[in-house]
């Protein structure tokens, strides 16, 4: 039991509920706190319990365990226990005996104890402290307490006036909380929802567990934190055991402790309930009439039972689903071989779909069958020609497992459609276990490969640690080139993604196109070629788009594997590029439907990808929201590497949705990408958090992360300046951080090659940050006249958010030169774009601007004296900063702002902070 005040970091995702607590009891003095095992709710109240003890609040907290329960008063003892004797000592006698016979300091009196004097002595206590400071009163595991206790506790939290505050906690699978009376009528009850994908991402990763694990184990903890944790800590003490780390294709084991949080779940319901519930977690798509026809004739009834404790939801179809996927893992698991081949067998007999009545039939046996064998494979092709290839995976593997050892040959065939399967789906996890089956039998040099490709395949960005599979792979393709095309394309994807040398993945495309033309494979030979062109627009060759115009003429599948590499894929890209927006939209529009016929995921995710940023740089905000999430969601549930998904997540926040969650979706890409050696999208992901910190005004941050940017793209040796446009937004950040000589000659620089490559809407971007640089070096004039001309370009363009934004420069740099109307103008002007475009955080901070725009004189005229970077730490001086205050604040070195000061003072002709406060208020 625990008695005390405590503290604990908020649990991953829960900020936002810590503020809603805090919100229901300043409003009412109490909140009710529920939610199932795991859920979280101890570490907010701990964050709430820190939060009332740094304002110097008196903080109470009980924690009782199940124990505790069934002991009459021990709640109550503990929680009085930790009263300072101080306030115990003011109490009168009948009410300090009371205590002292509750807390077991003295022996009862033969005429009985005083209940009355024991409940005022209570109320007592809670006004004593009351007097002293506010009081916040926390009730962790309120489902614990005694029923003595709980009389007692509701009796004095009656009668305690409103600076005792109180907040329960309490463990509630479904249903009405238990403790709701203890804190009176009207008490706002907060249930804990569960954690996102995106938080459980983060919360593996404080963990060190991959991020790309994220997908599989939400799914399977239903967003429980400590269930989602138990899973993955499974899943590393697996890895260890044999001598290695966790890897993103490893089976998710149910053991251990994960194990014990799933059936403490599944004993809430009854136990004809949890048969029913077997039935419905053998099946894949169970609902209630199905159960029903399947021998459960209570279903409904049982499946109710199992809603109220939160197990399943039951949609309006009678569809079922589990809250948690660990759940059916748990039941399968601890249910026998009979048991389970029974249920097979009774869903055999009850389905509709006839894929599934081969499934379960197999399912319900354990002996090869070739007979049996034969109608999965059957069942396997007809879900490749529905596009749903991880079945198909999942069904090849059963038919060899079904297959009789006397056709080996049937079961390889089997076994190597499945990885292909597998490696088209995105399922690392199965592509593997096919892989392996593959090459531990008797196949040949060509059955080798496509087992290899089709790990390769399925790894998504994840490249870099299959340098053995690529030297087997092209090995075993020696002597036939269209297998060493094969090979040699994803060699060159790997060289671009993971190591960042374009120029070797140029070459490798060139070898692999060379090949297919040898081996007659036309496909192969014009997905070479766009790899050549796609190298080529990077390396700012100007034969590229005549490389990409020979890869579109030569025939080819509506959609061949891997869209990346797809010449119509790489046409829309380049459009995107060069803002022919419209195009790249109409011919995204067409591919969409046809990418979600093969069944592959990762070709939906790209399209979905582009179609984000395609809208994005078209001003059409909520449209690209949607797509970033839908690219979120079928990343997640299709376990693809998270780093693409994040960065598409992160420059939709960051134009049309929170500057905070876009650099929270940028951080969380940039920890995938550097998991997973993915160069491409760390920079992006880096790109990402760089806007968003030069949005925020943390210009010396942007300015470092931007230089990653920068570092990273000349070691990729990227020339063409259209394809990621970090040039001119690291210029701004410059400027903004005092170093505007630089920026100036870092625009200098890729105007030049921007000209030469013909990239003309680049400039455009690039003259908003020269217009500032303009006005650092005191050219006021010329700043406004090319920020105003830049403004109309952009409007030209079709670009709204981008003239936006240069209509926000323009407002700079008129505020400082104390062109007060003008200012504001723009600032209007500006979040009327902005708002038109659907960029929520660009129109607050544009209107955040226009308030903050001082009147001309005054203060204003002290600030237009220096740069940005001076104002910020003159401002932050006069407000009591440290010169390491400052420092940390403005991230920088504290040297650079002992030279600032020195600055500001000799502009403002002033000798000491001090005075400079004094300035900064007087005027």
């Amino acid at each position: 039991m625990v008695a005390a005040a405590g503290h604990a970091d908020t649990t991953v995702g829960h900020g936002e509920l810590t503020r809603a607590v805090e919100r229901a009891l300043t409003t009412h003095g109490r909140a009710l706190l529920t939610g199932p095992a795991g859920a979280g709710k101890t570490e907010v109240v701990a964050a709430v319990a820190a939060a009332a003890a740094a304002r110097h609040e008196t903080v109470l907290r009980l924690a009782p365990e199940a124990s505790d329960r069934w002991i009459p008063e021990a709640s109550a003892a503990a929680l009085l226990a930790s009263v300072p004797c101080t306030v115990l000592e003011r109490l009168s006698g009948p009410q300090r005996t009371a205590i002292a016979l509750l807390r077991r300091e003295a022996d009862a009196p033969r005429a009985g104890r005083d209940h009355v004097a024991l409940r005022l002595a209570v109320v007592e206590v809670l006004r004593t402290l009351a007097a002293r400071s506010p009081v916040l009163l926390v009730l962790d595991n309120a489902q614990w307490l005694d029923a003595e206790s709980t009389d007692l506790l509701r009796f004095a939290l009656r009668l305690t006036p409103p600076r005792v505050r109180v907040l329960v906690a309490e463990c509630v699978q479904g249903g009405t909380p238990v403790a709701e009376p203890l804190c009176g009528p009207g008490t706002p009850a907060i249930r804990v929802p569960p954690l996102g994908a995106d938080e459980v991402a983060e919360l593996l990763s404080v963990h060190g567990l991959p991020a790309r694990l994220a997908g599989r184990i939400h799914q399977a903890s239903g967003g429980n934190p400590r269930l989602a944790l138990a899973l993955g800590h499974s899943l590393a003490q697996a890895a260890e055991a044999r001598d290695g780390s966790a890897h993103h294709a490893d089976p998710l084991p149910l053991s251990g402790q994960a194990r014990e949080v799933a059936r403490r779940l599944l004993a809430e319901a009854p136990a004809e309930a949890r048969r029913t519930l077997l039935l419905a977690a053998l099946a894949a798509r169970p609902t209630t009439a199905l159960l029903r026809r399947a021998g459960r004739p209570d279903a409904e009834a049982e499946l109710a039972e199992a809603e109220r404790v939160a197990l399943v939801t039951v949609g309006e179809d009678g569809a079922v689903v589990f809250t948690a996927g660990a759940l059916p893992m748990a039941l399968a698991a601890d249910a026998g071989w009979p048991e389970r081949a029974a249920g097979h067998a009774a869903l055999a007999a009850a389905v509709d779909d006839p894929v599934q009545a081969v499934r379960h039939r197999a399912l319900a046996v354990d002996t090869p069958d070739e007979w049996l064998a034969a109608e999965i494979t059957e069942a396997a092709a007809a879900c490749r020609r529905r596009g749903q290839r991880a079945l198909a995976a999942e069904l090849g593997l059963l038919a060899a497992e079904r297959t009789p050892t006397t056709r080996p040959g049937d079961e390889l065939a089997r076994l190597v459609a499945a990885a292909e399967d597998a490696g088209w789906a995105g399922r690392a996890d199965l592509a593997r276990r096919a892989s392996r089956a593959v090459l531990a039998r008797d196949a040949s040099p060509g059955d080798r490969v496509r087992a290899r490709l089709a790990v390769i395949d399925a790894a998504g960005q994840a490249l870099a640690a299959l340098d053995e599979t690529f030297a087997y792979a092209m090995d075993e393709a020696a002597g036939d080139p269209a297998l060493q095309a094969a090979v040699q394309l994803r060699i060159a994807t790997k060289h671009n993604l993971s190591d960042g040398d374009p120029v070797r993945s140029r070459d490798a495309a060139a070898e692999a196109r060379a090949l297919a033309a040898k081996g007659g494979d036309q496909v192969a030979e014009a997905m070479a070629l766009t790899v050549q062109a796609r190298m080529g627009r990077i390396l700012g060759d100007p034969d590229a788009e005549d490389i990409l115009a020979e890869a579109l003429a030569l025939p080819a599948p509506e959609v061949p594997l891997g869209m990346r590499n797809a010449p119509q894929y790489l046409a829309v890209r380049h459009a995107l590029f060069d803002d022919r927006l419209a195009d790249a939209r109409r011919q995204l529009l067409g591919l969409l439907p046809a990418v979600q016929r093969t069944g592959s995921a990762e070709d939906v995710f790209e399209v979905l990808r582009s179609l984000t940023e395609v809208e994005l740089r078209s001003g059409r905000c909520a449209i690209a929201s949607a797509h970033a999430r839908r690219a979120l969601e079928l990343t997640i549930e299709a376990g693809l590497s998270p780093g693409p998904a994040w960065y598409a997540a992160a420059m939709a926040e960051a134009v049309g949705g929170s500057f905070a969650r876009a650099a929270g979706y940028a951080r969380r890409g940039i920890q995938a990408s550097e998991e997973e050696h993915d160069q491409v999208f760390l920079s992006r992901s880096l790109y990402a958090l760089g806007l968003t910190e030069l949005a925020t005004g943390e210009a010396a941050k942007a300015v470092a992360t931007l230089r990653r940017v920068a570092e990273l793209e000349e070691a990729q040796q990227v020339v063409d300046p259209s394809i990621l446009r970090w040039h001119g937004d690291l210029a701004e950040a410059l400027v903004a951080a005092d170093a505007p000589d630089e920026a100036a000659e870092l625009l200098d620089d890729v105007r030049t090659v921007a000209l030469g490559l013909g990239r003309t809407t680049v400039l455009a971007a690039l003259d908003r940050a020269r217009g500032l640089c303009l006005s650092a070096h005191g050219e006021a004039d010329a700043a406004v006249d090319l920020l105003g001309d830049t403004a109309a370009r952009f409007g030209a363009l079709q670009l709204p958010v981008e003239r936006g934004r240069t209509l926000l420069a323009l407002a700079r740099v008129e505020r400082r030169r104390r062109r007060r109307a003008p200012a504001r103008a723009a600032l209007r002007e500006a979040a009327a774009v902005f708002a038109a475009a659907g960029a929520k955080p660009w129109v607050e901070l544009a209107v955040e601007n226009r308030e903050q725009t001082p009147a001309e004189g005054g203060t204003a005229v002290a600030l237009a004296a220096l740069t940005e970077a001076e104002s910020r730490l003159a401002l932050l001086v006069a407000e009591g900063a440290s010169n390491q205050e400052a420092a940390a604040k403005l991230f920088v070195s504290v040297k650079t702002v002992e030279a600032r000061l020195t600055r500001i003072y000799q502009k403002l002709d002033l000798r000491s902070r001090s005075q400079l406060a004094t300035v900064l208020r007087t005027r």
